[in-house]
């Protein structure tokens, strides 16, 4: 009697998630995550609506293959970055409504330097539906095991645009891909020519070692993904803490 109202008891505070999707981290708990739009850290300088917990929901089918994708990785000392994976179709409105308010902040310009954020839309760096609120698109990045990522952004320093020098740009805690995440501007389009060799080397490496699991690259963001056939319609489920 006890027991079952136990079990009772933490149904009841576990997160449900509509069927065929899961928390990545019930997948794969090594896999880094740095949820953008559930913090201050992004184009928008606030949390996104929607975003109540810093967690990657994505469809199941799509943690399984991110999880087959980590342990090759690991065998290199490297670990995927996620930045973004199920995204609400109310944060999606939110960008909308974010990018028709008229005003230009020097930190949203850090990441548009280029463009007035009223054409991000229009551009192709931003989708009025995007393909996140599927649960099949994913934003990610790699990370160097191996190397110093101990630097964290701070969100009262002045930084460089996101085109600017890796020195210069806000830490993400990642390898340098030649821009920073959510950069709008030519040089994040996966093969730009202004990039270093060994920032080609690394773009390469990313699109590689998804391409092997069947995912596509957005050829205008280097760090956008999607698997084709697992999306379908779009929700609008909020992201919930998942314990």
């Amino acid at each position: 009697m006890f027991a079952a109202a136990c079990l009772a008891s933490a149904a009841a505070q576990t997160p449900k998630l509509p069927a065929g999707f899961v928390y990545l981290r019930d997948i794969d708990p090594t896999i880094i995550q740095d949820m953008r739009y559930a913090g201050p850290n992004n184009f928008v300088g606030r949390p996104l609506r929607g975003y109540q917990a810093a967690e990657c929901v994505v469809k199941r089918e799509v943690g399984v293959l991110l999880k087959s994708v980590q342990e090759e990785l690991a065998l290199q000392g490297l670990s995927l970055k996620m930045f973004d994976c199920y995204r609400p179709t109310r944060a999606v409105a939110d960008m909308v409504a974010w990018s028709r308010d008229g005003r230009e902040t020097p930190a949203q310009k850090r990441y548009n330097p280029s463009f007035s954020k009223a054409d991000l839309f229009r551009l192709g760096y931003i989708a009025e539906r995007s393909g996140h609120s599927t649960g099949a698109a994913l934003d990610l990045t790699l990370v160097d095991l191996k190397a110093d990522n101990s630097a964290t952004f701070d969100p009262a320093k002045e930084y460089g645009d996101c085109t600017a020098n890796v020195n210069l740009r806000a830490p993400d805690g990642s390898v340098d891909m030649g821009t920073g995440y959510d950069c709008s501007d030519v040089k994040s389009h996966t093969s730009a020519k202004s990039i270093t060799a060994a920032q080609r080397r690394w773009r390469e490496k990313l699109v590689l070692v998804m391409a092997r699991r069947g995912f596509v690259n957005y050829s205008k963001e280097w760090w956008h993904f999607s698997l084709p056939g697992a999306g379908g319609q779009a929700y609008d489920f909020p992201i919930t803490p998942r314990k």
